[in-house]
């Protein structure tokens, strides 16, 4: 059950009181590992994914029947600077693709027999421009917050989040900067394909961004030169920290988001793992602060929850695998 969000500080609570993974479940799965019909360690990660799995599932043998994919779609104000190769206005138009499942992220998920869902926030009131003002107020923070909150399905038993909105490379781009540090260029790549001008003028923004709002907890960060779908997806991964649902991570955009929870607490994203590297330059390094190392890296820079909903059969692999292989003993097999 997940607790009411009345303001910032219960957001805050609820993420830092969120229980752990199962030991119980955890050693059973290892015990069960060592038993099954192959030589110790032959599976490589897909073993290590799928204990993991297991622990936060509090059950040793565990299936994945239940993924749900959630794309969440905001404006920035920012894009006024120039900063993004595309018009605001392609994030209605995509909004009613995903709606219609003609997007990428609508076959990716399908393949992966998981749950869509889309939530627009208020695409006709963008952000406010954050190198004038923080992006968001407490309250229009909170209310994204709970809408990521609120759309993780209890029933599901791995989630993958995704996001849609025209130019949210450079709000990520700053959140990574304010977080971690180092120039703005260190993190600030060309998203949907700026050329090398418009480069410099989305570097330029970022900078000043973080220089305007300064430093201070994954929330505040988060408020100031972030979004509303930025903050959904933040809302849906704590939600889904608190349920003890798994977590594929996407792209850039979404590791930043997630990485304001880390700032929160420490243990945030324990219950999270990277679907890929994308290729917006930064990707890498901000996993690489976040101790994520990605299952897949394919040069995708889509967006969407594409990579995070690719990954997932990866790990519906290893699962099965792990539950569904035969003992030595079982199979009549010696083991040595």
């Amino acid at each position: 059950m997940l607790p009411e969000l009345t303001d910032l500080n219960s957001f805050r609570d609820a993420l830092t009181s969120a229980p752990n993974s199962d030991d119980f479940a955890i050693q059973g799965a290892k015990e069960r590992n060592g038993q099954l019909t192959k030589p110790p360690g032959a599976l490589g990660r897909l073993e290590d994914l799928a204990i993991w799995y297991a622990g936060w599932r509090g059950d040793a043998r565990p299936q994945i029947n239940a993924p749900q994919v959630i794309v969440f779609a905001g404006n920035h104000g920012v894009t006024v600077q120039g900063v993004s190769a595309f018009p605001p206005e392609v994030t209605v138009q995509m909004v009613m693709n995903f709606e219609h499942g003609g997007a990428a992220i609508n076959q990716l998920a399908k393949a992966a027999g998981a749950k869509m869902d889309v939530h627009a926030l208020e695409l006709e009131r963008p952000t406010a421009d954050f190198t004038q003002a923080p992006a968001m107020s407490e309250k229009e923070l909170l209310t994204a917050l709970r809408t990521g909150w609120q759309a993780v399905d209890p029933q599901a038993d791995l989630l993958v989040v995704g996001e849609m909105g025209i130019g949210n490379t450079t709000p990520a781009a700053a959140i990574a900067c304010a977080l971690f540090g180092g120039e703005a260029a260190d993190w600030t790549g060309r998203g949907t394909g700026v050329d090398d001008a418009g480069l410099a003028n989305k570097t330029r923004v970022v900078a000043e961004g973080v220089a305007l709002h300064g430093q201070g907890d994954g929330l505040h960060v988060l408020r100031c030169l972030g979004g509303r779908e930025i903050a959904a997806m933040a809302g849906a991964i704590a939600a889904a920290r608190v349920l003890r649902i798994p977590v594929i991570l996407d792209g850039f955009i979404c590791t930043a988001a997630a990485a304001c929870l880390a700032q929160v607490s420490e243990t945030a994203l324990d219950h999270a793992i990277a679907g890929h590297q994308s290729a917006e330059g930064a990707h890498a390094a901000l996993l690489g602060k976040l101790d994520k190392d990605p299952l897949l890296s394919l040069g995708l820079r889509l967006g969407e929850g594409s990579g995070g909903a690719l990954a997932i059969n990866i790990l519906k692999s290893a699962v099965a695998c792990h539950s569904g292989m035969a003992t030595f003993a079982e199979a009549g097999v010696s083991d040595g």
